[in-house]
């Protein structure tokens, strides 16, 4: 058999059509897109489409669309960019929150002078942030600066961002989410999301890797993290990821128009995934909450998540235990903790990411190599007492 991604979550395959459409720009179409002549001029014409194609993907206007290497810097820009042009005071971010806006806005909340007061949003235990919870918080501390993802990358859990954005505004605070896992499985919109920053990445929507954008709003001060050329309006410093960028704004106009079909697809995949699964007796996390179609994470009783996740690779089935992110830091999940989950509940977690190649066959086969490691699993161990 043939072996079976369903991790797509942490990333995925390049597409044919992006991949076709950054070839000329390794070789034929070398320019440097700051130089004037002809091949510097056809790099900034085709950095310029890109840059229409992912606003197009938000719903804004192309010059709000800053490049970056990844999400991680796009992330790290807001939380350190916005916190440098303002006077340190409250910042409220979600205890959900990717590592790569946590740990910055740790790091805010630790500086000897001018330091920040980092507060965490809770959230229920289906996932969500709890609204009336925040909003009290809110009211208690001003906020100066809050970030809440629109999707969880672990869960898949889909956040109220609007409702949070709405009360964070009324306080006069910047607002900002981490919007990766939403794009390509979900409509966005920037403005109806009330906020005044998105982070977007390439590789999550069948793009490549190295080319991610925050998305701003022009009232937004920042403070970039890289200073030289003065490239992306003074905010990203360095010369342009073509190719990458290139690819990038392929893969956000071929999301968007797959959308709705990739949507039903991998929804027909999950339920009948979830069906097997629930025949197992397996707990499965926020399903009480509206969830990005593709994502199923899940425990097993009595059994460990990495022991699972490796035992299927072997298999034939990629999976994972946890956030990719966090796979050098083996551990509970932030995110099941923060749901209450029980600790030893949380170590038994695995989740799986279903993606436009994946099909019914694969997952009927996933839940039979399940079935058979469960009951090898509990057989190994009833005799080893």
């Amino acid at each position: 058999m043939e072996p079976v991604y369903f991790d797509h979550n942490a990333t995925t395959r390049i597409d044919d059509a992006v991949l076709e459409a950054m070839l000329p720009y390794f070789q034929r179409e070398f320019g440097n897109a700051s130089s004037r002549h002809g091949y510097g001029l056809n790099a900034r014409r085709a950095i310029d489409k890109a840059r229409r194609q992912v606003a197009d993907a938000a719903g804004v206007h192309p010059a709000q669309v800053i490049f970056t290497s990844g999400g991680s810097e796009a992330n790290n820009l807001f939380i350190r960019g916005a916190a440098d042009s303002l006077k340190p005071g409250n910042l409220f971010i979600s205890a959900i929150e990717h590592p790569c806006v946590l740990k910055p806005a740790q790091a805010l909340s630790r500086r000897s002078c001018d330091a920040w007061a980092m507060h965490q949003l809770a959230v229920n235990t289906s996932g969500q942030v709890d609204l009336d919870a925040a909003g009290n918080a809110m009211q208690k501390h001003k906020p100066g600066l809050v970030a809440v993802m629109l999707a969880n990358n672990e869960t898949g859990v889909i956040q109220d961002v609007a409702s949070i954005a709405e009360s964070a505004r009324s306080h006069g605070a910047y607002v900002h989410t981490d919007a990766i896992q939403g794009l390509g499985k979900i409509p966005l919109d920037f403005s109806a999301l009330k906020v005044h920053a998105m982070t977007l990445s390439a590789h999550k929507v069948y793009g490549p890797k190295g080319a991610a954008a925050l998305i701003v709003d022009k009232r937004l001060l920042l403070k970039p993290l890289i200073y030289g050329g003065g490239h992306e309006n003074g905010l990203r410093s360095g010369t342009e990821n073509v190719p990458a960028i290139v690819g990038f704004g392929v893969a956000c106009e071929l999301a968007q128009a797959r959308m709705a079909e990739t949507a039903q697809h991998v929804s027909i995949l999950r339920d009948q995934l979830e069906k097997g699964l629930a025949s197992m007796d397996a707990t499965i996390f926020g399903t009480a909450a509206a969830r990005i179609p593709n994502t199923c994470y899940f425990a097993l009783p009595d059994i460990e998540g990495d022991t699972l996740v490796v035992k299927l690779d072997k298999a034939g089935f990629a999976v994972a235990a946890g956030a990719a992110c966090s796979s050098v830091n083996p551990g509970q999940s932030h995110v099941l903790n923060a749901m209450q989950v029980d600790p030893m509940l949380a170590r038994c977690a695995v989740r799986v990411s279903l993606g436009r190649s994946n099909t019914l066959e694969q997952v009927d086969n996933f839940l039979r190599a399940t079935q058979h490691i469960v009951a090898e699993l509990k057989q190994t161990s009833s005799l080893s007492f």
